[in-house]
């Protein structure tokens, strides 16, 4: 595209894309620098910077309109969809057993049960 030439509507949509995306993972940025707690931190972790990893993506199929490059993207993008839930899950979990979460705002502790002794365990 040479610098006279006007943005065509692909070209517009693209580049919306892409701001909204980068706001995203902006915000999920600052999410994990201002939060004070493992699930807020661990929310701001996952799910806008997950929805703006897909919109980036996204704009850049649409930009290049190649079907090469949205085969090249598709297998990234599901992979992060994959590992992002995965990573934030083992994350927490591994929080809720050192104790840095506070047990006392949780409305519901599914995992208290597991901490407890088995009576056959010897413990």
């Amino acid at each position: 595209m040479s610098p006279e030439a006007p943005l065509s509507a692909l070209d517009l949509v693209a580049l919306i894309l892409i701001l909204i995306g980068a706001v995203l993972c902006l915000t999920a940025a600052i999410g994990l620098l201002r939060f004070r707690d493992v699930p807020t931190r661990l929310h701001a972790a996952t799910k806008p910077q997950v929805l703006g990893f897909i919109l980036i993506c996204l704009a850049i199929a649409l930009a290049l309109e190649s079907w090469a490059v949205v085969a090249f993207l598709v297998p990234v993008v599901l992979v992060q969809l994959a590992t992002a839930p995965l990573s934030a899950h083992i994350v927490g979990r591994q929080a809720y057993r050192n104790g840095t979460i506070d047990r006392q705002s949780l409305s519901m502790d599914e995992l208290a049960e597991s901490k407890r002794t088995p009576p056959a365990a010897g413990g």
